[in-house]
């Protein structure tokens, strides 16, 4: 009897083609599959809460299969560890109820994007953070982001070459997190993403801080729909999925495994 599993997964996605399985290129989801292969010997097909695109990471990606196996939960996380690649984790195996989908069962998702905010670039942990050499004005940043929050059309923030019949989302919280260092979170939790959304806004939100809009401008340039009026989308090396909820988003909630310093180490 096939039984329905829950992931919750750890990556770097510096080296993979996003998360969605292709015919070629080395995807997240090619390579989990692959290892699910080997482990019970059966094609599994992993659904993912959502895809994450090329050279973006996770913190707590979300994917749920079903299989016919005799193994254990432990037994699965245990062995897809020993047989994956060191820059992908799976954090937690747990066994659902058949009827969980780990897609469609979204409440909530939560990223976040990261900055590195002085004239030098760093060294080390550049692969996670978009460098902005040029001063931010953060209280005007700060002043823009109600403008974000609530149910709204998201439409001027889509990727372009990408439109759904809906872009209506609902944002619960978007915050700005300076953590000492000249190192700078935007936080955004939300329904729904459209495609490039977060990286989209982050854009958007840069352009701000450096005076090249006002926090203002943000309102108009979300009612008018038009993806040309918004910044540019930032580097998807800055963006990570945080967490996915499956029940009501806690608006207090932060990530406490998340330390940026350990990706910028001193």
């Amino acid at each position: 009897m096939e039984r329905n599993f829950k992931l919750t997964i750890e990556y770097d996605g510096s080296t993979y083609f996003g998360w969605q399985r292709q015919k070629d290129p080395n995807t997240l989801q090619g390579v989990i599959e692959r290892a699910l292969h080997a482990l019970t010997g059966q094609n599994v097909t992993l659904t993912g809460s959502g895809r994450t695109d090329s050279g973006v990471h996770a913190l707590g990606q979300v994917a749920s299969f079903h299989t016919d196996t005799h193994l254990m939960p432990d037994d699965i996380h245990r062995a897809l560890n020993a047989l994956l690649p060191g820059d992908i984790v799976i954090l937690s195996c747990e066994e659902m109820p058949d009827n969980f989908h780990a897609r469609f069962d979204v409440v909530s998702k939560c990223y976040r994007y990261c900055l590195l905010n002085r004239p030098l670039p760093s060294a080390l942990g550049r692969q996670y953070a978009w460098h902005i050499r040029k001063p931010l004005d953060l209280a005007a940043i700060r002043a823009s982001l109600t403008h974000l929050t609530g149910t709204h059309n998201f439409k001027a923030f889509e990727g372009v070459g990408s439109p759904r019949a809906d872009s209506v989302r609902k944002v619960h919280r978007c915050q700005l997190i300076s953590r000492g260092d000249n190192r700078i979170d935007f936080e955004i939790e939300g329904n729904g993403f459209l495609r490039h959304m977060v990286r989209n806004i982050v854009g958007t939100l840069v352009d701000i801080g450096l005076g090249k809009i006002t926090p203002d401008d943000l309102a108009g340039i979300r009612n008018g729909e038009d993806r040309s009026k918004a910044g540019i989308t930032a580097p998807a090396h800055g963006l990570f999925m945080v967490r996915v909820n499956y029940s009501k988003p806690d608006d207090s909630e932060t990530d406490k495994r998340f330390n940026p310093k350990l990706l910028f180490p001193r």
